[in-house]
């Protein structure tokens, strides 16, 4: 291990389960990186991915924001142009922009919101941000009528979060720079969010194991049994 890192785990004891709050500390404690990291949150679940009644997927809002600045595009048509600009949009999607990601493949947005008018006009653009995971979708709150709520929510920290094909779940849960309150809020609101989650399918334990860590930091092991 780099010496950064070295000293990073120092007090990480290897094998224990800490609490939200231990975590939380630990990982803020140990993010000493230039920039400032990500807290991100790792869970693996009991699920068979390969069934569709037991896949994860969903979004919360974080009380306190994600620390990250969110580039939105608003998929609307006339009627609704307004609303996203005033909403806080960085880009207002037309038939136009779609046109263009289309014929050139490049995207300048973090997130895209779209009203349901306009579904069937970005199918088109479908291979372009379905691999990426922009395609809007009423799973994870970004197709819907009311476009301010969308863009708003998605400006102040909403993320999205799925399970992969390892039966893992990634969260982010905010930034080093937040207190240890606000992080410590946030953090259980995630938890709240994945526990939520759980298919009607699953038998057993849901939450096998969930592990905080900054972008360079080390994986700090959370006790699941409090949850």
């Amino acid at each position: 291990m780099s010496k950064r890192l070295t000293e990073a785990t120092k007090g990480l004891e290897k094998g224990k389960l800490y609490s939200i709050e231990e975590a939380v500390a630990m990982t803020k404690n140990a993010a000493t990186a230039k920039f400032d990291e990500t807290i991100e949150l790792h869970f693996n679940v009991n699920i068979d991915p390969k069934q569709g009644d037991q896949q994860i997927r969903g979004t919360v809002v974080l009380p306190h924001g994600s620390g990250k600045t969110v580039r939105v595009a608003a998929f609307v048509d006339s009627t609704n142009e307004t609303a996203a600009k005033e909403a806080g949009a960085d880009i207002i999607g037309t038939e136009e922009t779609i046109d263009q990601i289309v014929k050139t493949g490049k995207i300048d947005f973090d997130v895209a919101v779209a009203v349901p008018s306009m579904m069937a006009k970005l199918a088109k653009a479908a291979r372009v941000l379905g691999p990426r995971g922009l395609m809007p979708n009423p799973k994870t709150d970004t197709v819907g009528p009311n476009v301010e709520k969308m863009v708003k929510e998605q400006k102040g920290g909403k993320v999205a979060f799925k399970n992969d094909n390892t039966c893992n779940v990634h969260v982010i849960a905010g930034k080093a720079s937040f207190d240890l309150e606000k992080l410590t809020e946030n953090v259980q609101t995630v938890v709240d969010a994945i526990k939520r989650s759980r298919p009607n399918g699953v038998k057993g334990t849901f939450m096998k194991s969930a592990t905080m860590t900054s972008t360079m930091g080390p994986a700090v092991a959370i006790d699941t049994t409090q949850f």
